[in-house]
């Protein structure tokens, strides 16, 4: 387990550094990438992996709120309906205060939930429904599914009356529940 922590912490060494590129904006592309992480453009899914792993390496989410698809010369708005990335496993290092929680997303990244990388839930006021998500990376978050978030719960403690958990020395609220 102490590998994966490792690996986590030095993730996203080999991604471009869109972070440091300001290019002329572009315009919109039809590219929409779902809430289930499906990945559409022009109104069909795209089903090639490696196109998708692709334009997941150059993705950005500016302070606008927007993302965009960005290179050296190029910056082309999408539409994401939650985030980016599917947080599609979690595997906890350590216990209590000293627990690390490491998600791994659908496009294989590794984050280490903490100071750099928060966990936030909200709650649809209407629904109830969660909408839990970790920072991978920028301002990239990805949205944790059903059973990653059940896994979260069965780690969660009360601390200071609310109900969370605990990763990089930072508690984080899984959410209120009605009482």
């Amino acid at each position: 387990m102490q590998s994966l922590l490792k690996a986590a912490r030095e993730a996203g060494s080999g991604l471009p550094p869109v972070e440091r590129w300001h290019p002329e904006y572009c315009g919109e592309m039809d590219l929409v990438i779902k809430r289930d992480g499906s990945w559409w453009h022009e109104g069909v899914r795209i089903t090639r992996d490696r196109l998708i792993r692709l334009f997941a390496t150059i993705l950005r989410k500016d302070d606008d709120g927007v993302h965009y698809l960005v290179t050296p010369v190029e910056k082309i708005g999408i539409e994401v309906e939650v985030a980016p990335f599917l947080a599609v496993r979690v595997d906890a290092v350590g216990e209590g205060r000293d627990q690390s929680l490491i998600f791994r997303t659908n496009m294989d990244e590794l984050t280490e939930a903490g100071p750099d990388h928060p966990i936030s839930v909200t709650v649809d006021p209407d629904s109830g429904e969660p909408t839990p998500l970790v920072h991978v990376r920028g301002r990239l978050q990805a949205l944790m599914t059903r059973p990653v978030f059940y896994e979260l719960a069965e780690l969660a403690v009360e601390h200071e009356g609310v109900t969370g958990v605990w990763s990089g020395g930072l508690f984080f609220s899984l959410g209120q529940a009605d009482g």
